[in-house]
């Protein structure tokens, strides 16, 4: 194999990846449209927006009943937050390509590799759930 040529674990996360790069834009693209058009309501209503913009963080979030963290899907099909599936899909769009490697290492007997994989699945999927997070 020629250093020009992929090799086979190198097409299969670039082709993972693409495809959950596109699907999480156009999940942005069509949450956007949807808020835009006014499809689904918002949690927090438009002609209340400029009132709570300026308020600390804290403010904001007790005045509008916004829950922090994951809570956020609880308020996944209100408009304002419906964008924030098409961003947990971008954001992790990495963890099924590493996940589609593990068994294509294991079968060329890299354990090495697919280790490595599994660990930094697990790192990201930690990361997401908010566990090594400090001080919060």
């Amino acid at each position: 194999m020629g250093m020009s040529e992929p090799r086979n674990e190198a097409q299969r996360y670039a082709l993972l990846l693409e495809r959950g790069t596109w699907f999480g834009q156009a999940a942005l693209v069509i949450s956007f449209a949807i808020y835009v058009f006014g499809l689904v309501p918002p949690h927090v209503p438009l002609d209340q927006l400029p009132t709570v913009w300026n308020l600390p963080v804290s403010t904001y979030l007790q005045q509008t009943s916004t829950p922090t963290g994951w809570g956020w899907t609880t308020l996944a099909m209100k408009a304002d937050f419906l964008n924030l599936i098409g961003i947990c899909i971008l954001a992790g769009c990495s963890l099924p390509p590493l996940l589609a490697l593990i068994p294509l290492y294991v079968k060329q007997n890299d354990r090495a590799y697919a280790v490595i994989c599994a660990l930094v699945a697990v790192v990201l999927v930690l990361a997401a759930s908010g566990i090594l997070t400090a001080g919060h």
